[in-house]
């Protein structure tokens, strides 16, 4: 598995520039802000098993630093998840809390696009509270190198239009940021996540795993950054505290 992810770790950082964005974004113009909802980072006060306050939390602010995005959360150890049971362990013995993927949060509604050309590999509503909500995963071929893309918290109309198989071009808009009643209760935002091997799953894989499989998990999940190219206009990292 590790000398797969360097191969294609290789393949994403020598095609970086020829990736389309994800979502609109222009660095000269507009602001990028960092959100850390790591553990060390997180504002106690703020309850966000409640979708509303932190949907507010987080519209605040995106207004106060004059942002158009909030991103960051890739390998990030989030106490958030205690919002929802989906990520508690079965046997109680060690719940899932480090994140494998970017979240960019921003308007619902946001368009998203495909970086590169691919076909549909699956989608799903993962409608459980905490999850997914309306999810896309896409198929890719660089150098014959195969791997995954994952597009989670989308619109329900979004998978209405799409059937597996279906080819997608570099730059077509392939989702929009779901609202929480469609996107598992979550603040609007994409959950944006790379994967090698997706080990049988369809329409879901994990976006979060345990701190003891942390290793395996991130060795299936390179950095999503490759491919957006935007945590380097991430201004510093917003507080929450």
């Amino acid at each position: 598995m590790y000398r797969q992810l360097n191969i294609l770790h290789e393949r994403l950082k020598a095609h970086s520039h020829t990736f389309h964005k994800v979502v609109d974004f222009n660095p000269v113009k507009e602001k990028l802000i960092h959100f850390d909802f790591s553990n060390n980072n997180e504002p106690g006060e703020i309850d966000f098993a409640d979708t509303e306050i932190f949907s507010a939390y987080v519209n605040e602010k995106l207004k106060k630093a004059k942002a158009k995005y909030g991103i960051g959360g890739y390998n990030e150890l989030r106490g958030l998840y205690e919002r929802s049971k989906i990520f508690d362990a079965s046997s109680g013995d060690e719940p899932r809390r480090l994140h494998l993927g970017i979240d960019i949060w921003g308007e619902e509604g946001t368009k998203v696009y495909a970086p590169l050309g691919g076909l549909v590999h699956s989608y799903a509503f993962n409608k459980n509270f905490g999850d997914y909500g309306a999810t896309l995963v896409l198929l890719h071929q660089l150098d014959t190198v195969t791997f995954y893309t994952l597009y989670g918290h989308l619109s329900l109309d979004d998978i209405a239009r799409v059937t597996e198989f279906q080819y997608v071009i570099r730059g077509q808009v392939i989702g929009h940021f779901g609202k929480p009643e469609e996107n598992g209760s979550w603040p609007p935002h994409l959950h944006f996540q790379v994967i090698k091997d997706m080990q049988e799953y369809k329409g879901d894989y994990p976006g979060v795993c345990k701190l003891s499989e942390a290793e395996k998990y991130l060795a299936n999940c390179p950095d999503p950054d490759l491919i957006l190219n935007m945590m380097q206009y991430a201004n510093a990292v917003v507080k929450t505290t």
